[in-house]
C-alpha cells in the first residue's frame, strides 16, 4: 500500500506513542505499511520512516551495513553524530549519550568496546549471580514483609537491579540513589527530538561523578567491572579515556533503567490479567516463558536508537534515502499479527521463538541475560512471598512517567 497519503497524525504521534496503551495506535499502523513515512521529530528535513513490524525491524536491526546508528559516518560532520544531546556543554565529562559509546558507533569500534565487558554479561557468569540476586531480592521483600503494603516500583523494581549492577560495577551502596536521581532526570528528560533544560546539568554531573568513581578506582583497584575496565583502559591499545567513561556510564544506566520497568510492568500486566497470574503462581517453573510474553506483550522500551541509511534502499516497498531516519517500534513489531497468534492476548505459556523487546543484531542489549536472571527472580520471589498481591488503588489512578523511548510507572502500590 502507498502511505505516502496516509494521514499520519503529526501532532499526536509521538504522545500516543508513549502513551500507556500505545497499541491501538500500532495496530492501525501496522494495518497500513510495515513502513511509514511520518514527520520528522527532529524537525530537519530529511524524511524519517517508522517500521512497525517484526520481519522489517530485523532487517534494519541486523543490517548495519545498510543502516548506521551513526549519522556523522554517513555526511562526515561529527556534529550530527548524537541524535538525543545537541545542547551540552563541550567541556563537561563524557557519557554514553555524548561520547563514543556502544550505543552511537558501528564495526569496528563497537566489536572491540563490546568485547570488553562481554565476558561479563554471559548467560553462565549471569547464572552465578542468581543466588546474590536472591538474596538481594529476599532483603528487600524482608523489609516490607509486615507492612502488609508495599510500592512495587520504589521498595522493590528499583532497587534490585541498581544494587546488581552497582555491586558488579563496583558502585558505592551509597552513592546508588544519586545515580537514579540522574538516571530518571535523563530518561525523563530526553527523547527524539525532545531535551529538557535541566538534561544538560544532570549529565555533567553524571559524567563527573564517573571520572571520580575511576579516578577513585585507579588508587584502590578491587575486584569489580569498573576495575577490570581501568586494567584494559591503561593497557593503552583497546580502550580510551573518553571511551571508559562513556562505557561505564552506558552500564550504570542500562543496568537497571529497562529491568526497573520490566519488573514493575510486568507486574501490573500481571495484575491486570488475574487468570494468567493465578496460573503462574500455581506452577513457578512457567516464570521463565512468562517472562519471554511480559517482555513482548509490553517490553520496556518502545523503541531502540534511531538508524540512518548509508545508501538509497528500499524496503517494504518503500524508497528510503540515504540519510533518512528510520525508527524501529519495537513494541508494535512484538505485536505483529502475521507473526503472532492472538498478539493482543497475554499467554504465559506461549512458545516464542524469537521477539524484539532486546532489540535485534549487533547492538542487542548487551545486559539481555543479565535482565532475564533478575526477572526471574524477582516475579518468583513476589509472587511466592505475595500470593495475594493486589493494588491498593484504582487502576485508572496510577500515573507514568514518558521516558527516553518508552514509558514506566511512576509508583505501583500494593497490598498483600
Amino acid at each position: 500500500m502507498n502511505t505516502s497519503d496516509q494521514n499520519v497524525p503529526e501532532n499526536s504521534l509521538f504522545r500516543d506513542a508513549n502513551s500507556e496503551n500505545p497499541f491501538p495506535l500500532f495496530a492501525k499502523l501496522r494495518a497500513m505499511s510495515p513502513v511509514i513515512p511520518i514527520p520528522n521529530p527532529m524537525g530537519g528535513t530529511g524524511q524519517t520512516w517508522m517500521v512497525t513490524r517484526i520481519e522489517e525491524g530485523m532487517q534494519v536491526l541486523k543490517d548495519h551495513i545498510r543502516f548506521t546508528v551513526d549519522r556523522s559516518s554517513i555526511d562526515g560532520n561529527s556534529n550530527s553524530k548524537k541524535t538525543l544531546v545537541d545542547k551540552v556543554d563541550p567541556s563537561a565529562p563524557p557519557t554514553f549519550f555524548t561520547g563514543n559509546s556502544m550505543n552511537f558507533v558501528d564495526e569496528p569500534d563497537h566489536r572491540r568496546l563490546r568485547m570488553l565487558v562481554s565476558k561479563a554479561f554471559t548467560p553462565k557468569y549471569m547464572e552465578s549471580l542468581r543466588p546474590r540476586v536472591q538474596e538481594i531480592a529476599d532483603e528487600l521483600i524482608d523489609r516490607v514483609q509486615g507492612q502488609g503494603e508495599m510500592d512495587v516500583v520504589k521498595d522493590y523494581a528499583y532497587p534490585l537491579p541498581i544494587n546488581v549492577i552497582s555491586e558488579m560495577l563496583g558502585v558505592p551502596q551509597a552513592d546508588r540513589a544519586q545515580i537514579h536521581a540522574w538516571s530518571e532526570s535523563l530518561a525523563r528528560g530526553l527523547g527524539v527530538g525532545v531535551q529538557e533544560p535541566w538534561v544538560a546539568e544532570h549529565m555533567r554531573a553524571f559524567g563527573e561523578y564517573t571520572m571520580q568513581l575511576v579516578a577513585d578506582k585507579r588508587k584502590h583497584p578491587s575486584n569489580d567491572l569498573i576495575s577490570q575496565l581501568i586494567a584494559i583502559e591503561e593497557e593503552g591499545d583497546r580502550l580510551r579515556e573518553a571511551e571508559l567513561i562513556s562505557m561505564i556510564t552506558l552500564l550504570i544506566f542500562a543496568g537497571h533503567e529497562t529491568t526497573s520497568n520490566l519488573i514493575a510492568t510486568g507486574t501490573l500486566m500481571l495484575l491486570d490479567h488475574p487468570t494468567q497470574m493465578e496460573k503462574l503462581k500455581a506452577d513457578f517453573s512457567l516464570v521463565p516463558s512468562a517472562v519471554e510474553e511480559l517482555l513482548r506483550f509490553n517490553g520496556p522500551v518502545t523503541s531502540p536508537g534511531p538508524r540512518f541509511a548509508t545508501r538509497d534502499v528500499e524496503l517494504a516497498g518503500q524508497q528510503i534515502k540515504k540519510g533518512d531516519m528510520v525508527l524501529v517500534m519495537l513494541k508494535s513489531a512484538n505485536r505483529d499479527e502475521g507473526k503472532f497468534t492472538q498478539p493482543e492476548e497475554l499467554d504465559i505459556t506461549r512458545k516464542i521463538n524469537r521477539h524484539l523487546a532486546f532489540g535485534h543484531g549487533i547492538h542487542m542489549c548487551l545486559g539481555a541475560p543479565l535482565a532475564r536472571v533478575e526477572a526471574d527472580i524477582a516475579f518468583t520471589t513476589l509472587l511466592r512471598r505475595m500470593p495475594n498481591l493486589r493494588l491498593s488503588i484504582p487502576r485508572e489512578s496510577l500515573t507514568w512517567h514518558f521516558k527516553l523511548n518508552s514509558q514506566g510507572l511512576a509508583t505501583l502500590p500494593i497490598t498483600f
